[in-house]
């Protein structure tokens, strides 16, 4: 059994199996040349050979194609469309009576706990959040109808952080569609709630995901806009700094995104960092977690991007994320050091990365395209030994 989004050649490797590739080349009347470019993916083989090739592996043709199931069927019964169901008001009922304001509170904050720190974050989130957000819904619904301002304003406290939660859950689940409506309810109900803190949060998410679906001169704008608002908004000092130094990392986000390397260092350092000294320590404000670290990571980030990748790699070197609060970023900070390491052509390091990112968050590994392409990469590049590790490591996150 593969994944369906398996390459041809990548399949073709897989059925191969133990045996040599020059003996299969040969009986299928190809050179083993041709062969380890069909397989590397630098040649797409003709439907004669492919089939001659399925005839010799022992397979049908139709193994050794990539076969993506239209995305309502993909779509039609997982966790990530139980979430987005619970979102548009057709999920699973909610309690006959509405939740009280302190407790749901509780119930998004240890929902965001888990998301930040449970290894298996995917599989608890599937099990919670469409629950979660129907007794949401409910709660301030009736809120709404009420008469009572106090409670309705913490109701939607807790609605904005949940939708929140809920972008960053959809936009890793490739659900970027129903991301940007998490974000939308967000910024509703934060508006709704007058609540500064929240408004920013928000203005931070939708950031994030139009950064995922590719505008980043949106991000940008939207980003810094809500920068000056954060810096001038009723709230703290430390959260004004915190929120405003946030909302500078999307921005340098964006730069880079856009290939304005120096704009994205130069903000990073003039901007962001001198937010994060005043921070003092890696805070979770708003769940963003902003600080020293966060930024230091943001600075690897680019350096990859712009393919600079030595000198991303030593910066890496001299970063510290035990104390990090979020998962998340520990993993992302380690996909981009493996990806520096794939780019130098350093599989044996590339592998080891990705190894120790399985320890950490396996549901990430599995579930994030970069992930499954290094592992890929690997297996086509390296030498035996670490190959046949990647090929297992395959197995173990669904790729084969």
């Amino acid at each position: 059994m593969v994944a369906a989004d398996l390459p041809i050649g990548d399949r073709i490797r897989h059925f191969r199996g133990g045996r040599r590739q020059d003996a299969v080349a040969g009986l299928v009347g190809i050179t083993p040349d041709y062969l380890s470019q069909i397989e590397r993916g630098l040649k797409v083989p003709s439907l004669p050979i492919l089939y001659a090739l399925a005839q010799e592996l022992g397979v049908p043709t139709a193994a050794l194609l990539s076969e993506q199931p239209p995305a309502e069927e993909q779509a039609a019964d997982n966790a990530e469309a139980a979430v987005g169901r619970a979102l548009l008001g057709c999920g699973p009922a909610h309690h006959a009576d509405p939740l009280q304001a302190s407790v749901l509170r509780d119930r998004v904050r240890a929902a965001w706990q888990s998301w930040q720190t449970s290894p298996d974050r995917f599989s608890k989130a599937a099990e919670t959040l469409p629950g979660l957000v129907a007794d949401t819904e409910n709660a301030v619904r009736a809120a709404r109808a009420g008469n009572e301002p106090v409670e309705r304003r913490a109701l939607l406290r807790a609605a904005a952080d949940l939708y929140c939660l809920l972008r960053s859950y959809l936009r890793r689940s490739g659900r970027v569609d129903l991301a940007l409506l998490a974000a939308d309810r967000a910024m509703r109900a934060a508006e709704d709630a007058d609540d500064s803190l929240r408004i920013a949060a928000a203005q931070w998410n939708l950031g994030h995901v139009l950064l995922a679906v590719g505008r980043p001169t949106e991000a940008e704008e939207l980003a810094l806009r809500a920068a000056e608002q954060a810096a001038a908004a009723r709230m703290p000092q430390s959260h004004r700094v915190a929120m405003t130094g946030a909302l500078q990392l999307v921005a340098v986000v964006a730069a880079a995104r856009r290939r304005r390397w120096w704009e994205a260092r130069e903000r990073l350092t003039r901007h962001a960092a001198p937010a994060a000294r005043a921070v003092s320590d890696d805070s979770n404000l708003a769940w963003t977690v902003f600080g020293p670290t966060n930024v230091a990571l943001h600075a690897v980030s680019i350096e990859m991007e712009a393919g600079e990748t030595g000198e991303a790699l030593h910066t890496a070197d001299s970063i510290d994320t035990t104390g990090l609060p979020s998962l998340e970023r520990k993993f992302t900070f380690g996909l981009e050091v493996a990806a520096c390491h794939s780019q130098r052509r350093d599989d044996a390091a590339a592998l080891l990365a990705l190894l120790s990112l399985e320890a950490i968050a396996p549901q990430d590994l599995a579930r994030t395209p970069l992930a499954r392409q290094l592992v890929l990469t690997v297996i086509r590049r390296a030498r035996a030994m670490h190959a046949r590790q990647a090929e297992q490591l395959a197995v173990r996150i669904g790729l084969v």
